[in-house]
This record gives structure tokens, C-alpha cells and sequence, in this order.
């Protein structure tokens, strides 16, 4: 049995994938934060360079990857596919378990797969700075030629995932800061709030906007970051050709929804000639797709952003303090939301503890420290071996190992010790901030 499947770097794909063509139905236009009428190419200029806003808007099923992005792809890509037999022995499951790890990238996880593609188009358009959010850090350090504007609880928690960045030359900032309209105003509401990646979308934003060299990077959520990220499902098909099998689940963790989208993208494209599942796994602590509303709402917490079609929670939620902080975000991708209110994606929303000791069994069979965002993966993972063992049917399984725990000791520390907080999350926190929805008059 070969236990890893890697591929030449004339392998790394030529082309993204884009998913708009092939949804059941016409995603909902952005909204203008002012007028919520819906918005076009030059509400988005201020923001964005005119690239990334055609790849925002395009109808086209395929787009080249430049030849520079490739080459920087090269330093780590493609990305190897493994085989988890040794799980597989320890669940006595008859599924085949396979893995695409981007943990193998210079910043630990999938979020260079787009960083290189903004960064490439903002450069060639002469933007001299690009300002960020970052939950866990991981987009931050992919991005760390930027301004980083770090969710509070995770600088606190994460200070290596800070300095990494730092190393690259970032400046990173705690969010919410006094240095922007949006976090004074936060603070002002309340000096000691933890932060959460709707404030620092909010900051950033700001900070690009009211800055003429500045542009603002997205790490999730939009049309061209998902679009960037289907490098990962496009390797895995190839992958999973050689191995000779083709996935029934195809499974990831879901934050914004980048990496969900980049691994279950290329395969939900085939989804009408087969009978592939595919499962998005949340933090019970921010469950957006099994708690949320489906509905417009901003994208930013303070209504700076464009007002998008998904599921919410609401844009002034701000989610505990758990350690999975790339997870930690009121929405979702317009595109996967859409998907999953047409029932093609399942979401399922874990508890931290369960999620640690999925973590942990899985470092202990196959080698790798999972980051905590992408545990919740496997969390689901093991749901569908066992299942697969309850109906004795030989199941094949792909999840998404989106990046490795080497910053998130002290979480895994907090797990063994017994101090991890399972979080029950009242209804009415919910409902609080659904009513705080934008009122959009009807579609017509």
C-alpha cells in the first residue's frame, strides 16, 4: 500500500476552478453598505485591484494561474496526499481514510495558495501595501508583507504565530486598536472585548480605503479566494486517480469557507454525475451553517463591507474565546452558503473537547499535530468511519488537514490539562444579534 501520493511539480495546475458557472442558481449580488442596492466593479475599486475584482464577478468556469504565481507554488506545492491507514486500524473501520495536508507551506497551511495570487495582482497594479485581518494567524502569516490587523484573543493566545509574521515583515496590530474609526468604536462599547474577525475585517478595510496606496486581502469568504484555493482539490483528484479510488465524503473544517471551498469545489463540479457527500465541520462555539439564519447581513461587524447573502449569526456576534481561531467569524462564503441551503453540503458543528481528543488520537496514529481548526475535520472524519463500520460498507474518505498545531501548544496544553471550555451557546446571543440584521428590500 503506498502510504503518501506526490506529484511533480509540472503537476501544480495551470488553471482555478471556478464554481459559479456549475451552482444550482444564481448567487445573490454584494449590496452596497449605504444604499444596499446592489453593487458593481467601482464600489469594490477602493478596496481591491482591478484583477481580483474580475475574478470576483467572472462567469468563466476555468482561469489561468499566472506563470510567476506558479513558480512561488513551487516552493511547496503540490501538496502530498496521504493514506491514514494507521487511523483506519484504530477506529476497525473498513473506509479508506486519505488526507490532502497543507501543513507542508512556508506558513503552515493552505492560506499562501491565495496570499501569493493577491499579492501578485496588487504588485503588478503598483499597490504599495496591503492591509489584512487574521483569526488564528495563518492568513497573517501568509500574508505578512502586510498590515495585519490579529483578532485580540488569538495575539494573546498565539504570540509565535505573531512573531512569524513579524519575522516577514509584517506589522501586526491587536484588534480591535484605536487606530482606526471601527476598533475606537468597539473599545468604546467595550474596553476589554476579545475581538473577532468581523472587527478586524472592519479595521482593514478602513485602513485600505481611507489610505490611497493601500488595497485590502481578503483570506476567505469572496469569490477569488475560493477560486485561488481549488489548487488543493485539483491536486487531490489527480491524487486520488493514481490511488485508484474516487471519494464517497469529501470533508473539511469550515471558518469563512476558503478551505472548504478549495478542496470540495473541484469534486462538488462532479457532484451531478456521482454520489459524493460532502460534510463542512464548525465549532459548536460559532455555528454559523447549523445555527445560523440565511439571509443579507455585512460582512464586517461596524457595515463598513458589502452586505452578502449567507448564513449569520449576525454581524455584531462576537464568539468566545476558544482556541480555534481561524473558525471564529459570523458568516460564511456566499457560494458554500448557497450550497449548503440547496442541501448539496452538510454542516456539523463539534464541541472543543471532542474535537482535541480526535486531535490527539490523530497525531498519536499518523505523526502529523493537526492546527485545531482543522481537527474539526477529523472529528467528522471518525463519525463517517464508524458509520461506515455500523453499515460494514468499504467507504473511501477525503478530509482536508488544512495546517499543523506546531503555534497552538497551549491549546493542546489547555487539553490536557483539563482547562478547555466547552461552550454552550445560548439561543438568545444568537437571536440578540440576528435582529441587529440590515433590513434589504426585496429582490426583484
Amino acid at each position: 500500500m503506498t502510504k503518501k501520493i506526490l506529484l511533480d511539480e509540472n503537476d501544480i495546475p495551470e488553471r482555478w476552478y471556478n464554481i459559479l458557472p456549475d451552482m444550482p442558481a444564481p448567487p445573490a449580488p454584494y449590496l452596497n453598505p449605504q444604499t444596499l442596492q446592489p453593487m458593481g466593479p467601482a464600489d469594490l475599486a477602493p478596496i481591491f485591484p482591478q484583477a481580483i475584482i474580475a475574478q470576483e464577478v467572472s462567469a468563466e468556469h476555468w482561469i489561468e494561474i499566472p506563470d510567476q504565481v506558479r513558480e512561488i507554488y513551487k516552493i511547496w506545492r503540490p501538496s502530498p496526499l496521504y493514506r491514514a491507514d494507521r487511523l483506519e486500524k484504530v477506529l476497525d473501520t473498513p473506509a479508506n481514510i486519505y488526507f490532502k495536508y497543507e501543513g507542508v507551506s512556508p506558513a503552515g497551511s493552505h492560506k499562501p495558495n491565495t496570499a501569493v495570487a493577491q499579492a501578485y495582482y496588487n504588485a503588478k497594479e503598483g499597490v504599495k501595501r496591503l492591509t489584512t485581518e487574521t483569526g488564528a494567524g495563518q492568513w497573517g502569516s501568509a500574508l505578512a508583507f502586510a498590515t495585519v490587523y490579529m483578532v485580540k484573543v488569538s495575539y494573546e493566545q498565539k504570540p509565535y504565530r505573531r512573531a512569524m509574521m513579524e519575522t516577514w515583515g509584517a506589522k501586526v496590530l491587536a484588534s480591535p486598536t484605536n487606530l482606526t474609526n471601527a476598533g475606537r468604536g468597539i473599545l468604546a462599547d467595550d474596553p476589554e472585548s476579545p475581538g473577532s474577525l468581523g472587527i478586524a475585517i472592519s479595521e482593514a478595510v478602513e485602513d485600505a480605503a481611507t489610505h490611497e496606496e493601500a488595497k485590502y486581502s481578503l483570506g476567505s469568504v469572496v469569490n477569488h479566494v475560493l477560486l485561488h484555493q481549488t489548487v488543493m482539490g485539483l491536486e487531490a483528484k489527480k491524487q486520488m486517480e493514481i490511488a485508484g479510488e474516487y471519494p464517497d465524503v469529501v470533508i473539511a473544517c469550515v471558518g469563512g469557507g476558503s478551505n472548504f471551498a478549495g478542496l470540495t469545489y473541484p469534486f462538488i463540479g462532479d457532484k451531478l454525475k456521482g454520489r459524493t457527500r460532502f460534510i463542512a465541520a464548525e465549532p459548536a462555539a460559532c455555528p454559523t451553517l447549523t445555527r445560523g439564519v440565511y439571509a443579507f447581513d455585512f460582512g464586517d461587524a461596524v457595515g463598513m463591507g458589502p452586505v452578502v447573502k449567507m448564513y449569520t449569526l449576525g454581524h455584531s456576534f462576537i464568539p468566545d474565546r476558544i482556541h480555534s481561531g481561524g473558525l471564529r467569524y459570523h458568516g460564511d462564503a456566499p457560494s458554500l452558503c448557497a450550497l449548503v441551503e440547496h442541501k448539496v453540503v452538510e454542516a456539523r458543528a463539534y464541541k472543543q473537547n471532542e474535537v482535541f481528543t480526535e486531535a490527539v488520537r490523530f497525531a498519536r496514529c499518523e505523526g502529523f499535530l493537526p492546527a485545531p481548526e482543522a481537527a474539526h475535520a477529523l472529528r467528522a472524519v471518525v463519525e463517517e468511519a464508524n458509520a461506515a463500520r455500523e453499515a460494514g460498507e468499504k467507504r473511501t474518505i477525503l478530509f482536508g488537514l488544512s495546517g499543523h498545531g506546531h503555534f497552538d501548544m497551549s491549546a493542546y496544553d489547555a487539553y490536557f490539562a483539563g482547562k478547555l471550555e466547552d461552550i454552550e451557546l445560548s439561543q438568545s446571543r444568537i437571536d440578540a444579534a440576528i435582529e441587529e440584521l440590515p433590513r434589504v428590500p426585496a429582490m426583484t
